[in-house]
C-alpha cells in the first residue's frame, strides 16, 4: 500500500509507517480534531492524485474526518497546490491531499495544509503524529454524537483554474507559442492542457491518460527526456535565477531577496550576488523555504528540485504557476530559454542516491563522518559536500560540488561507496 511520508505528512519518530486504511482513518480523525474549532470552520477539503489506492484511502480518510463531527468536502483529482488554494479561499479548517508526489504508483501518502493554505510546522505535525501513532492519545478522540457530512464540489477545479488565470499579467499572451506539457499521468492532466490552450498556446500534452498505475512511469519530473527536443533540462536554481532577475527588473522583487535551500548550486548564490540580490538559505523542503520567506519578507523562493514559491500569489509551490511566471519572464526579456539560462553558471555538481536499510545520524557513523570531513578538507573553498536522507524514500542523497566534473564525480562516488559499505541496503 505504500508509505506515509514525512515533511508533507506523518512520519513518526521511528521512521516511515505503512499507509493503510486504518492509518488513513486515524489521520482523518486527528486532523479534524486538530483544526476544527467550535466557533469556526468545521469543514476539511480533500483532494487526491490518480494513484490506484487513492479512492480507497480517500474513503477511509473521510470516514475518520466525519466520525468526529467534521464535514468533508471532496475536490476529487486535483493538483496538490489546488488544495492549498482552496483551503484558504473557502475558509476550511484544513486541506488534505492524498498523494506521493514523484514516487511510484504503489506508494501513497498524506499532505496536510492548515486553513490558511500553508504546510504544517514541525510542532503542529508532531501534534498530529502523536494523535495518530500514540494509542493512548488516539483513544482520547471520541466519536461525535452526530457524524459530519460528505459533499462533492465539482466547481473546485474551475475555481483553481480561475485563480491561476488571476495571477497573470493582463498583457500576457501565449499566442504563437508551441508548448509541450508532461502531465506525468497525474492530477495536472485535468488542468494544464486546458489552461495553456485557453491562453492561446499550441499545446502538445504527454502523460494525460492515467490508469492508476502509470503515474510518473517513464514520465514526469524524474524522466524529463520526453520534453527535450533541441535543448536540455533547466534546474530549479536556473529557473529561480531567471524569475528573480525578471522581478527585480520590474521592481517587484520585495526586499531584493530570494530564498533557496542548502541543496542549491553554488552558482545560484554567485548569480544573485551579481544581480544585487540577497540570498538566504533554508533546510531542504518547500515548507522550510516558505517559513524562511515569511520570516525574511521574501516573495520568491524555491528548490533546485523545481519547487518554486511565488508568495505574492500563492501559499504553496505550484508547478503550473511557475511555468506561467517563467513564460512571462521569457516574453519580457528573451523568448529563448537557452539565452535566459546564461544568467547563472552551474558549478559542477554530482548527486548520487544510495539505497539504505537504516537512517542513523550521519555523524554517529565514524567511517562516513570521517570520509565527509576528508573530502571537505580537500575541496576547501572550491566546493562543498552535502549528505542527507530522503524524507520520502529509503535513500541517502550524496551531493558534491567541485572545481571540475572529474573531481566532483570522483569525490561523490567515493563517499557513496563508503555509505553503501556501512548502511547500504
Amino acid at each position: 500500500m505504500g508509505k506515509i511520508f514525512g515533511t508533507d505528512g506523518i512520519r513518526g519518530k521511528a521512521g516511515e509507517y505503512p499507509m493503510t486504511e486504518e492509518m488513513a482513518i486515524r489521520v482523518g480523525r486527528a486532523v479534524a480534531m486538530t483544526f476544527t474549532v467550535t466557533d469556526g470552520p468545521s469543514k476539511i477539503i480533500v483532494g487526491r492524485d490518480t494513484r490506484l489506492s487513492g479512492p480507497m484511502l480517500e474513503s477511509a480518510l473521510v470516514s475518520g474526518i466525519c466520525s468526529v463531527g467534521t464535514d468533508a468536502c471532496l475536490a476529487g483529482v486535483i493538483p496538490t497546490p489546488g488544495i492549498s488554494f482552496l483551503a484558504s479561499s473557502v475558509q476550511a479548517g484544513a486541506g488534505i491531499v492524498i498523494s506521493a508526489s514523484h514516487n511510484p504508483y504503489y506508494d501513497n501518502g498524506i499532505k496536510i495544509f492548515n486553513g490558511r493554505g500553508y504546510k504544517l510546522s514541525d510542532a503542529k505535525e508532531a501534534e498530529i503524529e502523536e494523535l495518530v501513532l500514540n494509542s493512548d492519545a488516539a483513544d482520547r478522540i471520541q466519536p461525535a454524537p452526530e457524524a459530519g457530512q460528505i459533499s462533492i464540489n465539482s466547481e473546485m477545479l474551475k475555481s483553481y483554474i480561475s485563480f491561476l488565470n488571476s495571477t497573470l499579467s493582463q498583457d500576457l499572451s501565449l499566442k504563437g507559442l508551441k508548448i509541450i506539457l508532461d502531465c506525468a499521468n497525474g492530477a495536472t492532466c485535468r488542468i494544464a492542457p486546458e489552461l495553456f490552450s485557453e491562453l492561446g498556446a499550441r499545446v502538445e500534452a504527454l502523460g494525460i491518460q492515467p490508469d492508476g498505475k502509470n503515474i510518473n512511469a517513464e514520465c514526469g519530473s524524474e524522466h524529463p527526456q520526453g520534453l527535450i527536443e533541441k535543448g536540455g533540462v533547466l534546474s530549479g536554481d536556473q529557473i529561480l535565477a531567471i524569475c528573480a532577475r525578471d522581478l527585480k527588473q520590474k521592481g517587484r522583487l520585495k526586499n531584493d531577496l530570494v530564498v533557496s535551500t542548502v541543496m542549491s548550486n553554488m552558482g545560484l548564490g554567485v548569480a544573485l550576488r551579481n544581480m544585487g540580490i540577497r540570498h538566504e538559505t533554508s533546510a531542504v523542503g518547500d515548507r522550510y523555504v516558505m517559513e524562511k520567506m515569511i520570516s525574511t519578507g521574501a516573495i520568491l523562493g524555491g528548490e533546485d528540485s523545481g519547487h518554486m514559491i511565488f508568495a505574492g500569489d500563492h501559499t504553496s509551490g505550484d508547478g503550473i504557476l511557475t511555468a506561467l511566471k517563467l513564460i512571462e519572464a521569457m516574453q519580457t526579456d528573451n523568448p529563448h530559454l537557452s539565452e535566459l539560462k546564461k544568467v547563472m553558471t552551474v558549478y559542477p555538481q554530482v548527486l548520487i542516491n544510495v539505497d539504505v536499510q537504516t537512517k542513523p545520524d550521519i555523524n554517529t557513523v565514524p567511517a562516513i563522518a570521517d570520509a565527509i570531513k576528508s573530502v571537505e578538507s580537500e575541496l576547501g573553498e572550491g566546493g562543498r559536500v552535502l549528505v542527507r536522507y530522503s524524507g520520502t524514500q529509503p535513500l541517502c542523497r550524496v551531493m558534491v560540488e567541485g572545481p571540475s566534473e572529474t573531481e566532483t564525480q570522483r569525490y561523490c562516488k567515493q563517499l557513496s561507496d563508503i555509505i553503501k559499505e556501512n548502511i547500504g541496503a
